[in-house]
């Protein structure tokens, strides 16, 4: 049985940074036959594999512990759910450092013998000739990728592909219809998980927007409890215990970490660092002594159990008394005509409580942009505190290399003038428009002069 295809994209590659090897050459050196169990002998399977580190959205990076165990459970679990096999040809564009790629993508594929098609960096033009090229079946997507696909000019050849399933987390309600429609992708699966997770969802059955049901609720470690946003914490019931929120209640998923020191089922393996490890387990939740991981996201659930996500803890903010989730807003926004993306963020308005909504938009034409028909689009669309008060037309997005996108440096440049050079637009009612942002019109809409303070949101 041929145990590994490779293909490799006619790009030059840069030669490889020392203490690295050129992937290529070393595939090509190695043997064709299984290991020698003697390799093997020293390991267990809860000893780390490898350590990957937190995409760093909402603050810095932290080494996230993997064991075998995980990354031997994730391939026998997803590829099951995917249906993958050994024919498989599975389209990895994100880099092998990111648990999407590294851990899920390479763990299906040995678990079912199947291929991967690796290409060295994401091309939304050229992602479906490449997906006929390598006879791909098969993608792993995070963050904004399906919509970038989405925004490319349509081709008499979208649907002429082998692509049959998608596999990832990030595909925003306001697309995904759309985006399976145009492309003819049999089935999306869309999921709610992170890289240090000891739970997670799935969405097998494609209700749009949904990242997964849980069905038996007795069989899966995961809840939703309520949380403040206001003041950062867990309200706690009479007893003394947190509070499992109602159906369309947002709150924060957690999910439960088993006392069962030989068995994998639910453990939380944590980070290189103890005290980022101690930070994310929750204890005494609803019983005394029981220990919970914290997700740091905020979700909803729906009377037929299937689960939404909402933002995460970081971005949610307070304004006008109001929790504004800026994921909601974003997708809100990208109906926008010219629109192709929205990263909505909170922001300091001095003299102000809470954080006022931001959005960096990307637009084809930042000259063609229309404060007033903006203006109005918002106004159908979301209720007034929701709506951004300031707008930063952009170039291009701030991405992570997985292509989440990066909100730290815009809240710190906030919409100070000395500090952005690209377009700034204020929200001004009593005009019914967005204005170019000057001291008169900051003054006129009731805003004061940003003062930036240094803080990470």
């Amino acid at each position: 049985m041929e145990l590994y295809r490779v293909y490799v994209d006619a790009e030059p590659g840069a030669a490889a940074p020392p203490g690295a090897e050129d992937l290529a050459s070393r595939l090509e050196a190695m043997p064709t036959g299984n290991p020698d169990p003697s390799v093997r002998s020293d390991l267990v399977a809860g000893d780390d594999l490898f350590h990957i580190f937190t995409s760093g959205t909402t603050g810095l990076p932290k080494a996230a512990r993997l064991s075998h165990m995980r990354f031997l459970g994730v391939g026998d679990g997803m590829s099951a759910v995917a249906g993958y096999g050994p024919d498989e040809v599975i389209y990895c564009v994100l880099p092998l450092y990111h648990g999407a790629a590294g851990m899920v993508v390479v763990s299906c594929a040995l678990a079912q013998g199947a291929a991967i098609a690796l290409q060295r960096r994401f091309s939304a033009g050229r992602f479906f000739d490449d997906a006929r090229r390598y006879g791909v079946t098969a993608c792993q997507y995070v963050g904004e990728i399906c919509r970038y696909l989405l925004n490319q000019p349509p081709r008499p050849d979208d649907r002429d592909h082998a692509l049959r399933v998608m596999m990832g987390a990030g595909l925003g309600p306001d697309i995904w219809e759309t985006f399976q429609t145009r492309f003819g992708i049999e089935r999306i699966l869309e999921g709610w998980s992170s890289t240090e997770a000891n739970t997670s969802l799935i969405n097998v059955d494609n209700r749009v927007g949904s990242c997964g049901r849980i069905p038996f609720k007795e069989l899966h470690n995961g809840r939703l409890i309520r949380y403040d946003v206001e003041t950062d914490s867990h309200p706690r019931d009479a007893n003394g215990f947190f509070v499992e929120c109602d159906v369309d209640e947002v709150g924060e998923f957690i999910g439960r970490i088993p006392d069962l020191p030989d068995s994998g089922a639910g453990r939380f393996e944590g980070y290189t660092s103890e005290e980022s490890t101690r930070q994310k387990i929750l204890c005494d939740v609803f019983e005394k002594g029981d220990r919970w991981y914290r997700s740091g996201d905020l979700l909803r659930r729906d009377a037929d159990d299937y689960f939404y996500f909402v933002d995460r803890i970081g971005d949610t903010f307070r304004w006008k008394s109001e929790n504004v989730s800026t994921q909601e807003v974003a997708e809100a926004l990208v109906g926008f005509p010219g629109l192709r993306i929205a990263n909505v963020y909170g922001v300091k308005v001095p003299s102000s409580e809470g954080r006022a909504g931001m959005a960096a938009l990307v637009v084809g034409d930042t000259a063609a942009f229309d404060g007033r028909a903006f203006y109005a689009f918002t106004e159908a669309r979301l209720p007034r505190y929701a709506a951004p008060v300031f707008v930063r037309l952009t170039p291009e997005a701030d991405l992570t290399s997985t292509f989440k996108l990066r909100k730290l440096d815009l809240v710190r440049d906030g919409y100070d003038p000395a500090r952005v050079r690209d377009p700034l637009y204020v929200r001004d009612d009593g005009q019914q428009a967005y204005r170019p942002l000057t001291p008169e019109s900051l003054a006129a809409a009731g805003y004061p002069a940003f003062r930036g303070d240094g803080e990470s949101p």
